[in-house]
């Protein structure tokens, strides 16, 4: 199975987005989406598991969970935006969620892929959406599940136009 995983849209969609994530079997969102069309146009694309961020709105936040869980391919994964935990960091997060097997977090805006342990797995794409601060520029993540094996993930840079 193939993930794509995105965080920190703030309402824009890059059309470079929908490129990557063009052969995804599922899409994890790690908050701050902005507008609700861009899970709509996310969901044309394939399943989307998302949850609300600290500048997401009522609407968002009437729709979505602040923390996801969900089972794919055999994987326990939990979705959060991350602010709760103030600035997270993969210790952190694997902290507050011991018993899953593969975190996805936003807030940052830094692109994140660890190993924690043997069996966890922690990524942050980083912001795929306007960019902010003085970071590296808009970025996705890909990560591949077959059951039995680790996960195979990577952080996609975002060629914009």
């Amino acid at each position: 199975m193939r993930l794509g995983v995105i965080s920190d849209t703030h309402n824009l969609l890059r059309p470079e987005v929908l490129e990557v994530f063009s052969q995804v079997d599922h899409i994890l969102h790690g908050g701050d989406v902005g507008d609700e069309d861009i899970l709509i146009q996310l969901e044309a694309v394939a399943p989307v598991t998302a949850v609300f961020g600290n500048t997401d709105g009522s609407r968002l936040r009437r729709r979505l969970p602040q923390v996801a869980q969900v089972r794919l391919d055999g994987f326990d994964i939990v979705v959060t935006h991350g602010d709760q935990l103030g600035s997270p960091t993969p210790t952190l997060l694997h902290g507050a969620f011991p018993k899953a097997e593969i975190i996805v977090f936003g807030h940052t805006h830094r692109a994140v892929l660890e190993l924690v342990d043997k069996t966890v797995t922690v990524m942050n794409p980083g912001s795929a959406g306007p960019r902010r601060f003085d970071l590296a520029g808009p970025s996705v993540g890909i990560m591949e599940l077959e059951p039995g094996i680790p996960p195979r993930a990577r952080i996609v840079p975002l060629n914009v136009r």
